[in-house]
């Protein structure tokens, strides 16, 4: 089975299709993935890349909201905070600030933080915020 994504005019993914290997195979059996995009553009119309379960094709799954990014050939998350930068290296949003080292879902009490934007913006040093863990 391969997985397609289909994307709007602003490659903003609406929906994820499974179609059968051999709707995307060529006539000695090899897939190959524009087979599988003109099938699904045939089928369902729109624009469509494919995405994979184990991260081998665009760096990840593609979902619902998520974001392809036609320079790097990756899918994104949607950016979680206008402070967050995309680490290039494993497409993923990071804060400007790292997550403080105490945090511990598994502790009794958890001590788990939240970021909070607000915070950060107001003096760009102040940025995770403790759960209330009691």
């Amino acid at each position: 089975m391969a997985h397609f994504a289909e994307l709007d005019e602003n490659n903003v993914v609406l929906r994820v299709v499974v179609i059968g290997d051999a709707d995307t195979a060529d006539v000695n059996g090899v897939e190959k993935e524009y087979i599988g995009t003109a099938f699904c553009e045939k089928l369902f119309g729109g624009t469509w890349k494919q995405t994979s379960y184990n991260g081998n094709v665009r760096a990840r799954f593609a979902g619902i909201s998520m974001t392809y990014d036609a320079t790097n050939d990756v899918f994104l998350n949607p950016q979680p905070y206008a402070s967050w930068t995309l680490n290039t290296t494993d497409w993923i949003w990071e804060a400007p600030i790292a997550r403080p080292a105490d945090e511990d879902p598994e502790a009794d009490p958890p001590i788990v933080y939240t970021w909070d934007e607000d915070a950060y913006q107001a003096d760009n040093t102040t940025g995770w915020t403790l759960v209330s863990n009691d």
